[in-house]
């Protein structure tokens, strides 16, 4: 048990997040809705935050060039359970003025923080189309 407990502060057998979006391709001021999976890993573990930010990409594949368009945080001192799956309601406005004249790609970053252990961290591309 001790192993395991060292084990999900590494990052190893750690619960993880991923953000399930009703469909991918949005207008500006439009709602995203999904839910967040967090499925437990190894051990329970106590989730003290989930932040989910939108992140605007000026060129494919580079993260030094990305900015923060907006984030919403969940604050919670829930327990999740070894081996099990929690779904959570996601709901975020898109900001009206998003700039498309660059190309740039957009997508949201979810992260788990734990009371013990490191972060999970889940990636999920949108499309914004113009307005």
């Amino acid at each position: 048990m001790i192993l395991r407990k060292y084990m999900a502060m590494l990052g190893v057998g750690s619960a993880q997040i991923d953000l399930i979006l009703e469909k991918d391709t949005y207008r500006p001021g439009e709602i995203v809705k999904g839910n967040f999976i967090v499925k437990g890993g190894l051990i329970e573990q106590r989730l003290n935050r989930i932040d989910c930010d939108l992140m605007m990409c000026t060129e494919p594949n580079e993260s030094k060039n990305e900015k923060l368009l907006d984030s919403i945080t969940i604050y919670t001192t829930k327990v999740i359970e070894s081996s099990t799956t929690n779904h959570i309601p996601f709901s975020f406005q898109l900001p009206h003025s998003v700039d498309s004249s660059c190309n740039p790609s957009y997508r949201f970053k979810s992260k788990l923080t734990f009371k013990q252990g490191i972060e999970s961290v889940d990636h999920d591309a949108i499309y914004i189309l113009e307005a």
